[in-house]
């Protein structure tokens, strides 16, 4: 059975919360281009203003959704994300993004 995506996300909160684990789920993240502020948006779950989670609820992940979350990386400056799919078939994308070349 496959939930929304939101729920997936309230899952995951309650489990990082029970680990003591620093997470803010729907945190405003700035874009930044060229040191300035560009905009925002809502990542699902930011941890420990060092990883951003993405959750996914589709039968499958698309291109568009690991280039979705690397543009995240590479306009921010988080260096690590996770994709997470809790489609039919359950997947794990991690990508890194090094500041050093941002």
């Amino acid at each position: 059975m496959v939930f929304l995506e939101k729920i997936y996300e309230n899952a995951i909160m309650l489990e990082l919360k029970k680990e003591n684990i620093p997470a803010v789920s729907q945190s405003p993240i700035k874009v930044l281009y060229e040191n300035e502020t560009i905009g925002e948006y809502l990542a699902d779950i930011l941890v420990d203003n060092k990883v951003i989670v993405e959750i996914k609820a589709a039968k499958s992940l698309a291109i568009e959704n690991e280039a979705q979350l690397l543009n995240y990386l590479k306009a921010t400056d988080i260096e690590v994300g996770l994709l997470l799919n809790f489609g039919s078939k359950p997947e794990i994308k991690r990508k890194v993004f090094d500041n050093n070349r941002k």
